[in-house]
C-alpha cells in the first residue's frame, strides 16, 4: 500500500493519504483546508487518482479541505451520518466501508469526541481521529462529547484490535507520529492498564481546557464540507 502521513503544523493536524499501489486508486483522511495544494501536488507526483475524501469527524480546530478537494478532483466526500453534514457524498454507518483498488477502509463508530466520530481500518492500521491520541485521547467537554461514550469506543472497538495494530491519530502534540494498541493499552495514562470508566470520567470531567480557537468558525464551516458560510 501506498501511505503517507502529513502535517499541518498550526494545530497539528495529521493528514493521511493511502493508495493502491497498481490501479492508483487513493483515499485521503483528514485534509485541511490551509494544505489543499501541498496534498494535491503530492497526489499528482504520485500518479494518484483521488476516490474518497474522508472526514473522521466534524473538526473544531480547523477547516477541513474536503469541499475544496472534491471541487478540484471530483472525488466523493465521506462522514459519519451521525456527524449530520448534509453535503457530504457518502454517509457512513458502522461497519461501512469504502474500496480503492485491492484495499477497504473499513468505518466504525467510536463516538466520544464527538458523537459523529469514527474511526478506520485497514490492513493493520487504524485512523482513530481524535477519539484515541498517543499517550492521550481528545477531549469530551463540546460537540456532544461523553467521557462514557468514548471510554467504551475505545475499549470495545480500538482495544479489542490485534496488539500489533497502528494507530494514527487526528493529532499529536508530543512530537510521535503513531502507536500501537499495546502501547497504548499499557501505557496511555487516561484509560490504560486497569483504569475503570468512572475513574476515566472523572479525569475528562477534571480536565480544564482552553475553548478551542477556531470552533465558532471551523463547525459551521465544517457542517457544510469545509466551505465558509457567508
Amino acid at each position: 500500500m501506498i501511505f503517507y502521513q502529513m502535517i499541518e503544523s498550526e494545530t497539528s493536524t495529521f493528514t493521511y493519504i493511502l493508495g493502491d499501489e497498481s490501479t492508483k486508486e487513493a483515499i485521503i483522511i483528514d485534509s485541511v483546508l490551509e494544505t489543499v495544494e501541498r496534498d494535491l501536488k503530492l497526489l499528482s507526483e504520485m500518479g494518484l487518482t483521488l476516490k474518497y475524501i474522508v472526514d473522521t469527524h466534524v473538526h473544531a480546530d480547523h477547516i477541513t479541505g474536503a469541499g475544496e478537494i472534491r471541487k478540484r478532483t471530483g472525488a466523493k466526500t465521506a462522514i459519519s451520518a451521525k456527524a449530520e453534514v448534509v453535503c457530504s457524498d457518502i454517509i457512513l454507518n458502522d461497519g461501512d466501508e469504502l474500496k480503492f483498488g485491492s484495499y477497504t477502509l473499513k468505518a466504525f463508530e467510536t463516538p466520544g469526541h464527538t458523537n459523529g466520530c469514527m474511526s478506520f481500518y485497514t490492513e493493520g492500521m487504524i485512523f482513530s481521529g481524535d477519539v484515541l491520541l498517543i499517550r492521550g485521547t481528545g477531549r469530551t467537554d463540546f460537540q456532544h462529547g461523553d467521557p462514557g461514550q468514548m471510554y467504551q469506543s475505545i475499549k470495545q472497538k480500538i482495544f479489542t484490535l490485534p496488539l500489533e495494530t497502528k494507530i494514527y491519530p487526528a493529532h499529536d502534540y508530543k512530537g510521535f507520529t503513531y502507536s500501537t494498541v499495546a502501547l497504548e493499552k499499557q501505557f496511555n495514562p487516561r484509560i490504560g492498564g486497569e483504569r475503570t470508566v468512572e475513574q476515566f470520567i472523572q479525569i475528562m470531567n477534571d480536565l480544564k481546557l482552553a475553548y478551542p480557537k477556531k470552533i465558532d468558525i471551523a463547525v459551521p464551516a465544517n457542517k457544510l464540507c469545509g466551505i465558509m458560510p457567508n
